[in-house]
């Protein structure tokens, strides 16, 4: 079955939430994705932190964090498998990330190392 990356943009920031809310935020995420693990076509996926480092162009300039607009800010990935590109589509559309104005990525994985 092919495998296909979720990439996760603009995910609320917990600061913006009340623990409870971010508690149940948080649940309806493990909930998500415990479904496609036990259906067996979760493949690995991480949250990411919002501060990081960005190296750019030639000179390999480094500035602090990947600082885009918060609505492209990638939160986290997730690989799954799929019958088709539409299949995993139709797996995103459950995606807690939607509560809160946030996009999916869907995005087909080569198998190419690299």
């Amino acid at each position: 079955m092919p495998k296909f990356v979720l990439i996760f943009r603009g995910a609320v920031a917990q600061s913006e939430l009340s623990p409870a809310e971010m508690q149940a935020h948080l649940a309806k995420w493990y909930a998500w994705s415990d479904a496609i693990a036990a259906a067996g076509r979760r493949h690995g996926g991480q949250a990411l932190a919002r501060e990081g480092k960005t190296l750019r162009g030639r000179e390999r300039l480094v500035t602090d964090g990947p600082y885009a607009e918060s609505k492209d800010l990638v939160a986290g990935s997730l690989v799954i498998s799929a019958d088709s590109i539409d299949d995993a589509v139709a797996t995103a559309r459950d995606c807690p990330v939607f509560d809160y104005g946030g996009s999916v990525e869907v995005r087909p994985v080569t198998g190419r190392e690299i």
